[in-house]
């Protein structure tokens, strides 16, 4: 494992070398105070959501202690698990700290131009990236030497990881777009003033929303998915008992190249390439996954393994890559069907937003085959260790990935700083171009997101099955003519729109009170909309906060009651097909809604930079409508949808012994 805490120690020296560029970076006074209300806003919303999942967190760590007593799930699993939720707690905190202190510099840079800017908002994505990534890596590394490799024990990191991401990821998202539709709708609808005005009451909260859930939300996010992917190959490695030390020695060799070429592909945008933004971020990812390719031939070759394991990495790799191009091809104003969309825009809002639903669900069909594709040469590869391969594989560059995706909103916060400081128009032109950047890149990482979810899905869920053999007298055998793995599926394929319905409820309601509360304001106090009288930014951040925490239990507790349920009541087959349906319904749903919401932004962001009318027009009035009906889709239903499937395959993982112990004294 020295190549682990090797790549971790070289991550580490970017970061502090990334920090302290950051420290040293100018900023205005007005700008630098308006960050620090957001940042505020950020850190006040933040500790009360981990207050509120503290006491979730406490009682399945005393559950999973408990349940000792009776099966191989015990303290170590417990432990384990409140490991991960700390860690993942920390990584989205971090997080938003730095993007938080990055924001004013950026847009202090952007007064010197765009590459200028560019470089300091990407030094911001790049700190949280690595950092992130690190940590959960080394994390794992750390409950896996003291635990020896126990697999139930490890197992229990992922859990916590993916339950406070789960909290992360909803509330968060809840949160910003409450915050972000109701900003729009008063402002820009109703009002007619521009985005981010300091007159409009919400831009705050829609600000601190951008950390909360575009930063926080998505480090916690990823970082489950990296650590769950690699559990996923511990797991079956143990499991099925084929080259076990060799294949976790594997693992983690993996992991350090991985973090390595990723912290390469940091310093080249960061310090070395030039010109176009988009085009200098794609460079990164593309020289870490090469440099991932000849890494992991290296480690394949010294290790004596079959060449069949490269080749799972590398379809991987490919899988992410392709998923990416779609994201992009599909959101992207450079591209023609947001462009298309935009001119759709002067037939009015609701044509804009059915185009808008039917480009996203165009957009699932190359991924779905691709991911099909990967997962049938992985598993004839190497078997259900290949799958889990080959999700991690997608995943092992993840420090270049979160770097390319955590810079959109450090960008976009600028550019509302920009607004609320009445900067010249050249600076926001600036933040504009970053953020359109920024919105194509955040779907790429959506997308991508959700992909690996997928792959990380169902390894989790194939180390389950494998799992339950293990310990289960009798081998537990799948048919589709077993009604039970049909009543599964059939729970299963709801769960991910049932889950959507009550995050997208939740939106709704904030958004109403937040469009309440201000135009109470301009009512009772006309001086605003004037600019003369400050609006009460505390009274929105406040609805907002509590409104997301309020609507984040409920869903945040289905996801743990769902499969417990489902396994104790049915059994592990039903449970089984539970997984399977709610991953095939859940990756078309994520796919969807990521780039429908996206493309509709896009095209809001193409019409504005002066076509079709530009700004102020009726094809700009429609295209704001449809971004934001697209808004809560992009960031808050499909972005929780995919910790939603793995939340759910490593609970079902973790509670595997004490199914089959269940399932023996119930006769299933």
């Amino acid at each position: 494992m020295y190549l682990t805490y090797v790549s971790v120690g070289v991550a580490i020296f970017v970061i502090l070398v990334l920090v302290w560029r950051i420290v040293r970076m100018p900023a205005g006074e007005l700008e630098m105070e308006i960050s620090n209300t957001i940042k505020r806003g950020a850190r006040r919303f933040l500790i009360s959501e981990y207050s509120w999942a503290a006491p979730v967190i406490l009682v399945v760590a005393c559950g999973l202690a408990i349940s000792g007593k009776w099966t191989d799930v015990n303290y170590k699993t417990a432990i384990s698990f409140v490991i991960g939720a700390m860690f993942s707690a920390v990584s989205g905190y971090v997080a938003m700290m730095v993007a938080t202190s990055s924001n004013a510099k950026t847009t202090e840079a952007a007064k010197k131009g765009l590459t200028a800017a560019f470089r300091v908002s990407f030094t911001g994505g790049a700190t949280t990236g690595l950092f992130i990534t690190g940590l959960g890596l080394f994390g794992l590394s750390i409950v896996f030497r003291v635990f020896k490799g126990d697999p139930v024990a490890i197992n229990g990191y992922a859990m916590g990881a993916s339950l406070m991401a789960l909290f992360a990821r909803a509330g968060g998202g809840i949160y910003t777009k409450g915050a972000d539709m109701a900003a729009d709708l008063v402002g820009k609808v109703e009002e007619n003033i521009p985005e981010d005005d300091p007159r409009n009451p919400a831009t705050i909260a829609d600000n601190v929303g951008d950390n909360v859930g575009d930063i926080a939300g998505l480090g916690a996010d990823l970082l489950e998915s990296y650590v769950e992917s690699l559990i996923a190959m511990i797991a079956i490695a143990v499991n099925i008992g084929v080259l076990t030390r060799k294949l976790n020695e594997f693992a983690f060799y993996l992991a350090g190249c991985g973090l390595l070429a990723a912290t390469v592909g940091v310093i080249w945008v960061r310090f070395l390439s030039k010109g176009d933004p988009e085009r200098a971020l794609n460079s990164g990812v593309y020289l870490s996954t090469i440099l991932m390719i000849i890494g992991t031939y290296v480690i394949v070759y010294r290790l004596g393994l079959n060449i069949g394991y490269f080749w799972c990495v590398i379809v991987g790799l490919m899988v992410g890559i392709v998923i990416g191009w779609v994201s992009q091809y599909f959101t992207s104003y450079r591209y023609a069907p947001t462009k298309r969309l935009a001119a759709i825009a002067r037939d009015g809002p609701g044509v804009v937003v059915i185009s808008g639903l039917g480009l996203g669900m165009l957009s699932t069909f190359i991924p779905a085959i691709i991911i099909g594709v990967g997962i049938l040469i992985s598993y004839k590869l190497v078997g259900p260790y290949g799958v889990a391969l080959a999700s991690f594989g997608m995943l092992s560059t993840l420090g270049i990935t979160l770097a390319v995706d955590s810079y959109g909103p450090v960008a976009d916060n600028a550019g509302g700083i920009a607004q609320m400081a009445h900067l010249p128009a050249s600076v926001r032109d600036v933040t504009d171009r970053l953020d359109a950047v920024g919105n194509t890149t955040a779907a790429v990482g959506k997308g991508f997101a959700i992909g690996s979810a997928a792959f990380a899905a169902l390894g989790l869920i194939s180390a389950y099955f494998v799992a339950i053999n293990k310990f289960a007298v009798t081998p537990v055998k799948l048919s589709l003519l077993d009604p039970r793995l049909i009543a599964g599926l059939i729970f299963g394929g709801m769960m991910p729109y049932f889950y959507g319905a009550l995050l997208i409820k939740g939106v709704g309601r904030i958004a109403a009170k937040i469009v309440d509360e201000s135009r109470r304001q301009f009512r009772e106090n006309p001086d605003i909309l004037k600019g003369k009288a400050k609006p009460q930014y505390e009274r929105v951040i406040g609805i907002a906060a509590g409104g997301a925490l309020r609507s984040m239990m409920l869903p945040a507790v289905l996801a743990i009651v769902f499969p417990v349920t489902i396994g104790f009541v049915f059994g592990p087959v039903a449970l089984a097909g539970f997984l399977v349906g709610a991953l095939i319904t859940g990756l078309q749903v994520g796919v969807q809604m990521a780039n429908s919401g996206a493309a509709m932004d896009n095209a809001k962001k193409y019409i504005e930079l002066g076509n079709f009318g530009g700004k102020g027009s009726d094809a700009h009035k429609a295209s704001v409508i449809g971004d934001t009906v697209g808004d809560p889709l992009k960031d808050t239903v499909g972005p929780s949808i995919n910790i939603l499937i793995k939340l759910m395959a490593v609970i079902s993982l973790v509670i595997a012994p004490i199914l089959v112990r269940a399932g023996h004294s119930a006769g299933w």
